[in-house]
């Protein structure tokens, strides 16, 4: 018996499969956000530059060291200054290009005063390793010493240094003396230098040698 069209079985064509947009849609480029983040990062550091940095010149001069050291809680002597010209290869005396300044904070990974301040002691222990330290004394004679700024307090020390036997090398401890005795006291007259204050043993010697100098 023949089936008629009702007794037919009527089969559901099914809807081809498509696709989830979610499963079509490009994944956002991993490289996309990492420029985004990137520039992000170099915006936040140069509005931070800016902050102290002179309008006219572009470069964060003298002025604006002593505004970044103010907001950083350290004198412009202290020696974590030079350290941080150090760790922005700065090569000109108490200026900081933009260039410079973004080595440094991201050699540091940090983009805020207040990160900034935070990293400071961890610069000053970097210094302090071996390897780290004779390249850091060799850039601070490089950038300090070796300008007029200092030139006759070296020279003295240099001469006194060769004809004493006390002391074959200089620690870190008699270096950094001798960076705060340049920046804080006056010289070759040394009216405000005091044999009671903490100075190194080296640097009492070295006043002593100057006086009988100077009588």
């Amino acid at each position: 018996m023949p089936r008629t069209a009702a007794s037919k079985t009527t089969k559901k064509r099914s809807k081809p499969y498509t696709v989830p947009s979610s499963d079509t849609d490009p994944a956002p480029s991993v490289s996309g956000k990492t420029k985004k983040s990137t520039k992000e990062e170099k915006d936040g550091k140069d509005q931070l530059f800016n902050k102290y940095a002179n309008t006219s010149s572009g470069v964060i001069d003298p002025e604006g060291i002593e505004k970044l050291c103010s907001k950083l809680k350290v004198s412009h002597t202290d020696i974590k200054i030079l350290m941080l010209a150090w760790k922005m290869k700065a090569e000109r005396q108490g200026y900081f290009t933009k260039a410079e300044w973004r080595r440094a904070l991201k050699a540091l990974k940090v983009g805020t005063i207040k990160k900034l301040k935070k990293a400071l002691p961890e610069l000053e222990k970097e210094v302090r390793h071996p390897l780290n330290f004779a390249d850091f004394y060799a850039y601070a004679f490089r950038y300090c010493f070796t300008g007029s700024t200092f030139r006759d307090q070296v020279d003295h020390f240099v001469d006194y240094l060769k004809i004493q036997n006390d002391y074959k090398v200089i620690t870190m401890d008699q270096w950094m003396g001798f960076f705060r005795f340049c920046n804080e006291i006056s010289f070759p007259d040394m009216t405000n230098y005091s044999l009671e204050l903490a100075w190194p043993l080296i640097l009492d010697n070295f006043f002593e040698w100057m006086r009988q100098k100077q009588a």
